[in-house]
C-alpha cells in the first residue's frame, strides 16, 4: 500500500473520530473516574492477596512482602 495514500486515509479516519467525539460533562467524566479508580484498587488488592497466598505456600512465612 502507498505511504502518502495510508497517511491521508489515517488523516481522514481521524477526522472522523474528532467529528462525533465530545467532551463528557463534568458529571460523566466524575463517574468515569471512579470506576477507573475502584477498578485500580480491586486489581491491586487482588495482587496482594495473592502474593500473600504464595507466600504463605511457598515458604510458610510473608517472606515476600
Amino acid at each position: 500500500m502507498n505511504p502518502i495514500f495510508s497517511f491521508r486515509k489515517f488523516m481522514e479516519n481521524s477526522k472522523h473520530v474528532m467529528s462525533v467525539s465530545y467532551k463528557p460533562t463534568n458529571k460523566e467524566f466524575s463517574k468515569s473516574a471512579k470506576v477507573i479508580i475502584l477498578g485500580i484498587v480491586l486489581i491491586g488488592a487482588l495482587g496482594f492477596i495473592i502474593a500473600i497466598m504464595v507466600s504463605l505456600l511457598v515458604s510458610g512465612s510473608l517472606s515476600l512482602i
